[in-house]
């Protein structure tokens, strides 16, 4: 196989992370869903993976920082009373993040949760440079969240790449990473908040 070849099939197996359009919410929309955690800061990354070939299908980014946001770059996911800029999804409670779990976990897919607290500023960072990317071309998923987190304090090791478990690999590195994989017997076609099993993994 060339590698002509060998590049087309990697875009081809990250075509599961959707396809993004811009997209811009009023002010008034993100001003009302703000939603601060009580929760120490944090970084979150989640992987969706494939139960048949273990393949990344998907990463997406929680940040916990002055506000919770998720940045669901290249995604499918939303919710009708969440506002969007760009792949940054605005309101999220502890609620919606069970939600975008949900989402994705299920009979053909598991979700992999690897969390590291970071200072207030580092978080700021982060979710700065999550509003300012833009919105997240097809496959681009993981491309997009090591671009925003290279460069940032404690993930200067995170490197450059188009894969999600690679990308999960490297995070799960970083010191002080809690680990937990979340699985779902439900049937793909049905999407209720039902997580029937959860592993914690911790990592040193």
């Amino acid at each position: 196989m060339n590698l002509k070849t060998l590049a087309f099939a990697a875009l081809t197996a990250l075509a599961a992370c959707g396809t993004a359009e811009p997209v811009w919410a009023p002010d008034d929309a993100v001003a009302a869903a703000h939603f601060v955690s009580e929760a120490p800061r944090s970084i979150t990354l989640f992987t969706v993976i494939g139960n048949r070939d273990n393949a990344g299908a998907h990463s997406g980014l929680l940040i916990n920082a002055s506000e919770q946001v998720m940045f669901d770059p290249a995604g499918s996911w939303h919710h009708p009373r969440l506002p969007e800029r760009n792949d940054v999804h605005y309101g999220i409670t502890p609620k919606m993040v069970n939600f975008y779990i949900d989402y994705h976990a299920r009979e053909t897919y598991r979700v992999q949760e690897q969390t590291i607290l970071v200072s207030p500023e580092v978080a700021e960072l982060v979710m700065q440079r999550a509003k300012a990317y833009g919105a997240v071309p097809k496959a681009q998923c993981s491309n997009s969240i090591t671009s925003i987190l290279r460069g940032v304090p404690g993930f200067e090791t995170i490197p450059a790449t188009w894969f999600p478990n690679k990308l999960a690999a490297a995070f799960g590195k970083l010191p002080g990473v809690k680990t937990r994989m979340i699985t779902d017997d439900d049937a793909d076609d049905n999407h209720g908040v039902l997580i029937v099993q959860e592993t914690e993994v911790p990592t040193e």
